[in-house]
């Protein structure tokens, strides 16, 4: 199957990106637009990092994708309730027209992506159209599913990637062109990146757009949980409704490549000293006694070499590499690709967190999944546990995994640029 798009089935029935009424902030009325926008839900980490964006402007859209209160029906209800509140008040309002939006993003090391952000018809993943290429966990994509039922809305765009043929692809063409134009917004958040965002109504070029991506496939790079709640969602609804289709940024990768990272591990409640214990004779352990970027670089290093893994909590790091052949052969499920059976993720999870460490990966109690490798690091530290530090995986490897149908362990990359949350949200009643 062609990630790009040129088979058959997919010129029948491909991508499909719909212009919608976007809600924005209104700027007169928040402190700015860099105050109210927020990283992705699950990347809301630091110590202080909820209570900051919170600070940070009373309109702050973390309180809708992470509302605070006892229960989940109750935070639910205090999101649509704040939501509501926004509308009445102008806070947010609708922009008068249909449109796809052009989302471009900067930093100060001259990365520069762009993409369409759009409401994607959801589709089945026997459809071929949008390929996963992680696991997700039942109970996130509930809590995703209750809050969107709660708000009747999409309140930030998952992030896919599709191929385009060449540079003189139509919807990046008509991308770039936009993008030569005055702004709807632009603001700079305190990451150092700054965000423009566009609107496209022109009916000839949303005509183009949407020819051009009916011979495309797309692959999940961030939102796995969020387009499985898409699913949930639709399946919910008779068609046609407004829950046929879920908020999404599509990047052409061909123009504009992602960086791939890797998601980190947090194990509460096990110490370094037993998690290093119980690798005797399953692994090699070896102590560092230097800064974090210093053993970083040694597990890339390592990792060019077969599965490592950084280990730390207790003050040092500790680099974790070869494994026993005999504990892989009892523990990785031999029915699968050797690409997936040699991913760091895969021992992680089938060899350390189900036979060494006996983790169960899906209980919140028990695992935290972090995108911030010092963040992790410092949790670990501060509450006597464990961090297992990733080196990522190859972009190459996660396209050839996902075009076989052959899914990753969960939160096992991390595709960036994400896009910010709080610049243009999608109302379904509008």
């Amino acid at each position: 199957m062609n990630i790009a798009g040129h088979s058959p089935e997919t010129t029948r029935r491909g991508l499909e990106l719909t212009p919608f009424r976007g809600l924005r902030y209104a700027p007169d009325r928040v402190g700015s637009l860099a105050a109210v926008t927020s990283p992705p839900y699950d990347v809301v980490v630091r110590p202080d990092g909820l209570h900051h964006l919170q600070s940070a402007d009373p309109y702050n859209i973390v309180r809708l994708i992470l509302p605070q209160a006892g229960t989940p029906s109750a935070r639910n209800k205090q999101a649509a309730e704040t939501l509501r509140r926004w509308l009445a008040e102008g806070v947010l309002t609708a922009d008068p027209e249909p449109g796809l939006y052009v989302y471009e993003q900067r930093d100060g090391d001259g990365m520069l992506q762009r993409g369409l952000i759009g409401a994607l018809r959801v589709t089945d993943p026997a459809d071929g159209v949008v390929l996963p290429h992680e696991d997700v966990m039942p109970h996130v994509v509930a809590d995703r599913a209750d809050l969107m039922r709660a708000t009747s809305a999409n309140l930030e765009p998952l992030l896919l990637t599709y191929r385009g043929e060449d540079s003189a692809a139509t919807t990046t063409l008509i991308v770039e062109r936009t993008a030569e134009r005055p702004p709807l917004l632009s603001t700079t958040t305190e990451d150092g990146f700054s965000h423009r965002l566009w609107a496209v109504t022109d009916p000839g070029d949303l005509a183009a757009i949407k020819d051009d991506l009916a011979r495309h496939q797309a692959l999940i790079a961030d939102g796995h949980h969020r387009w499985a709640t898409y699913r949930t969602l639709r399946a919910e609804h008779p068609s046609p409704s407004p829950w046929d289709y879920g908020l999404v940024l599509l990047v052409d990768t061909a123009r504009y490549p992602l960086r791939v990272r890797a998601i980190h591990r947090l194990l509460h409640g096990l110490p370094v000293s037993d998690a290093l214990a119980a690798l005797d004779g399953h692994f090699r352990v070896r102590r560092l006694e230097v800064p974090l970027a210093e053993a970083l670089a040694a597990l890339a290093d390592t990792a060019c070499e077969g599965n490592a893994f950084l280990l730390a909590g207790d003050g040092a790091f500790h680099l974790v590499d070869r494994p026993d052949p005999a504990l892989l052969a009892r523990t990785v499920p031999a029915d699968r690709p050797a690409a997936w059976r040699t991913l760091d993720a895969t021992v992680l999870h089938a060899t350390l967190l189900d036979h060494v460490w006996r983790i169960p990966e899906d209980s919140p109690a028990h695992i935290a999944y972090i995108h911030d490798s010092a963040a992790t690091v410092e949790k670990a530290e501060r509450d006597g546990s464990t961090a297992v530090l990733l080196h990522p995986v190859r972009e190459e490897v996660v396209r050839e995994l996902a075009r076989q149908g052959v899914t990753m362990p969960r939160k096992s990359t991390s595709f960036g640029p994400k896009p910010a949350s709080g610049l243009v949200l999608r109302a379904l009643d509008l």
